[in-house]
């Protein structure tokens, strides 16, 4: 039985490490991208263009 209280501590300060990472990674700007936006619109017409001759290939 105190495996199972050791298992769940370890996996809840597992889990509050984790979401301390990923606060501050956010904070640091690490999931900003202020140029894929924009330039998406640009590249989703070869996208579709590419799998429809990889069908037709086929």
């Amino acid at each position: 039985m105190s495996v199972i209280y050791l298992l769940l501590t370890l996996s809840i300060l597992v889990a509050i490490i984790f979401f301390i990472a990923f606060i501050y990674s956010v904070k640091k700007g690490q999931y900003d991208d202020a140029y894929t936006p924009s330039v998406r619109m640009l590249f989703d017409d070869e996208l579709v263009i590419k799998k429809t001759k990889k069908l037709t290939k086929d």
